[in-house]
């Protein structure tokens, strides 16, 4: 599994890398000999914990960028094959074709029902050509909505996951009217009669993720962000230059804890030091609790009440205070 290979350091994780690298090899030497190099090694784990404290306990929001794009990080599929049960993945929107960057279906938390959208990247370049990088056509959108009908038919909560760059910019997308694939779902979303939650897991980037992201409750993983553009893509427009995506994301305030003071997320789901690709266990189960927990205090709302909170949350968001 991806989850078992060794873990890829990111730049600013080399210093810890290289205390890693020196523990280990002590461990071998140690093992091999008899040098009892015991204290040595016990000194040099407790400067890694405390450097590891140091790094990760003071991230600035482009080291959070990175290590949310880490590849081995958990992806939808990942939480779904541990987090839940009964999978049963649909396909099509029935208009054009099917598109295997934004996925959906049936599955089953804690013997409730539900449907489960998303978008799913792809761990190698097979993968990824599969998935498009995480990035939907028209069709991804237009799937989704379909499938968003079919739970408020059925009186189903819809469980929805959000991890992309931005829907797919290239000229078959615009030819097949992305803009108003998006943009029906946006309007269609605030009045399902069901509940709907839905937790940015990795990127959120402009409207590929709010095609799937008008929700009575929006998480957050602690690395994640959600933008109404990518870094990289604010950078070009600011700067005329990508390498000033460190600067643009400051600017644009899309960390977890700054989202949450601006009230565009109502929780942070913590992270395992070092970002959730180092324990999916922890991260999955955590996230699935909280989606419990969230999913149990809205199926008690009535469906006019779902509505009318949906509305009010959205309607919030941009509210200016003046002296």
């Amino acid at each position: 599994m991806a989850e078992a290979k060794p873990i890829a350091s990111l730049e600013f994780e080399k210093p810890l890398a290289e205390l890693e690298k020196r523990i280990d090899e002590l461990r071998k030497l140690s093992g091999k000999q008899k040098l009892g190099a015991e204290l040595e090694i016990s000194a040099l784990q407790k400067k890694l914990l405390a450097a590891r404290k140091e790094v990760y306990g003071n991230l600035t929001p482009w080291q959070r960028i990175q290590i949310v794009r880490h590849p081995q990080r958990p992806y939808l599929l990942d939480y779904l094959r541990q987090g839940a049960t009964e999978l049963f993945e649909l396909g099509g929107d029935r208009a054009f074709g099917e598109d295997r960057a934004l996925i959906g279906g049936f599955a089953t938390f804690d013997q409730q029902r539900v449907v489960f959208l998303g978008h799913q990247k792809g761990r190698d370049t097979k993968e990824n050509l599969l998935r498009n990088f995480g990035c939907a056509h028209p069709e991804g959108y237009r799937k989704a909505l379909r499938l968003m009908r079919l739970a408020d038919r059925f009186r189903l909560p819809i469980i929805t996951f959000i991890d992309t760059p931005g829907a797919f910019p290239g000229v078959a997308s615009e030819e097949r009217h992305v803009a108003e694939a998006i943009a029906v779902n946006i309007r269609e979303m605030f009045n399902l009669h069901v509940p709907v939650i839905a937790i940015v897991i990795g990127e959120g980037g402009s409207g590929g993720a709010l095609g799937i992201g008008v929700a009575n409750r929006v998480l957050i993983l602690e690395n994640a962000y959600y933008s109404v553009i990518s870094p990289e893509g604010c950078a070009s427009i600011l700067w005329k230059d990508r390498a000033f995506a460190p600067q643009a994301t400051e600017a644009l305030r899309i960390s977890s804890r700054d989202l949450l003071d601006l009230g565009l997320v109502d929780e942070i789901i913590p992270e395992p030091m070092g970002g959730a690709h180092r324990d999916w266990n922890t991260t999955i189960t955590t996230t699935m609790d909280r989606i419990r927990h969230h999913l149990t205090d809205l199926m008690k709302l009535p469906a006019a009440r779902l509505i009318e909170t949906r509305h009010a949350r959205f309607r919030a968001i941009g509210t200016v205070l003046e002296n």
